[in-house]
């Protein structure tokens, strides 16, 4: 996800976990303007060449998960076409919105990001 994600630029396995599998969890190392963070997330989809789907675990002055994002794979001619899509699960707290702005700024942010996401990827695969 690093090498693709505007936004998140490393992530790590957790507990064990070496590879992706439902129920396994990894870290994810983000930075947004001058603002870092890393948020733990758990895989909860996932059949090999069609779907792959995670989502932030609650953090505690959270209380809910943030957000849940997935990728849907779809043999077309000539290759495969993927969907990028997230649930956003949160309201942006009073003290995060010097970073991020309103809520309706933020999806933006990320509808933007998956779209870049979606172009690396494809610069990747078509190599």
């Amino acid at each position: 996800m690093g090498e693709w994600s505007p936004e998140t630029y490393r992530c790590s396995w957790l507990k064990g976990a070496s590879g992706p599998a439902v129920g396994a969890q990894f870290r994810g190392y983000n930075r947004h303007k001058w603002f870092w963070w890393f948020t733990s997330v758990r895989v909860t989809d996932l059949e090999p060449d069609r779907v792959f789907a995670f989502e932030a675990m609650p953090i505690p002055f959270l209380k809910a998960v943030q957000t849940r994002w997935r990728y849907d794979l779809e043999p077309v001619e000539g290759g495969t076409l993927v969907t990028e899509s997230f649930q956003v699960r949160w309201t942006i707290p009073g003290f995060a919105r010097v970073v991020f702005g309103t809520q309706e700024r933020r999806r933006a942010e990320l509808e933007a990001g998956a779209g870049r996401t979606l172009e690396r990827i494809k610069a990747v695969a078509e190599g």
